[in-house]
């Protein structure tokens, strides 16, 4: 992963998920561990988009949500202006990703 010189939590990169999936697995060649990883990302993101649910059992499922059309407000002016609907991605952890976090880590605020 990157060195950071801030403190909080590292996030992690698709290019820095590859690379540890290649290291893990030495026999596969990095360029065929990243067209497998989009290869699995575009499959998520095409099923998502013909309105399907993709559930991955024990890590969680992907699903779209549909927000209807509102009446937002500009926060400067205090004008009201339409919102259009839209579709947002949601993702919703799988019960054994949530206990194996809870059980190794327990957050961001572990041991303060």
């Amino acid at each position: 992963m990157r060195n950071r010189t801030f403190p909080g939590p590292v996030s992690m990169i698709k290019s820095e998920l590859v690379q540890r999936i290649a290291e893990h697995n030495p026999h596969l060649y990095q360029r065929d561990v990243e067209n497998i990883v989009n290869a699995i990302l575009d499959e998520i993101v095409a099923a998502l988009a013909r309105g399907d649910r993709v559930e991955l059992r024990g890590f969680g499922a992907f699903s779209v949500k549909h927000r209807p059309a509102r009446a937002g407000r500009n926060p400067r002016t205090g004008a009201h202006v339409p919102v259009d609907q839209k579709s947002v991605p949601f993702f919703k952890t799988g019960k054994e990703m949530r206990e194996r976090l809870n059980r190794e880590g327990g957050g961001p605020d572990a041991g303060t």
